[in-house]
């Protein structure tokens, strides 16, 4: 769908794993999380689920703008995604 609006695979692909690795530390469903939860626990007896969260939410949306800011950067000097890699079809 998106290589009919002229983004190459490789740009949606960007976009995904921006939006993905920034909320990693963050969801449960993570396999680590539960050692991230130990690890927390083992300096505060009384960290659990929502001590992790809180405390990683500011980095989470840290890495989050950082990320916007540098894709912004590839996108308006047109950059390729890699070698051989175009950001953009011909439409």
């Amino acid at each position: 769908m998106f290589m009919r609006l002229g983004m190459s695979p490789e740009l949606t692909q960007v976009a995904y794993r921006i939006g993905d690795s920034c909320t990693n530390i963050i969801a449960p469903t993570m396999p680590f999380f539960v050692l991230t939860v130990a690890f927390f626990q083992k300096y505060d007896k009384k960290a659990g689920i929502g001590t992790v969260v809180s405390t990683m939410l500011p980095y989470s949306l840290g890495f989050l703008l950082g990320w916007i800011v540098l894709f912004v950067i590839w996108y308006v000097f047109g950059l390729p995604l890699g070698p051989g890699s175009p950001m953009f079809y011909p439409a």
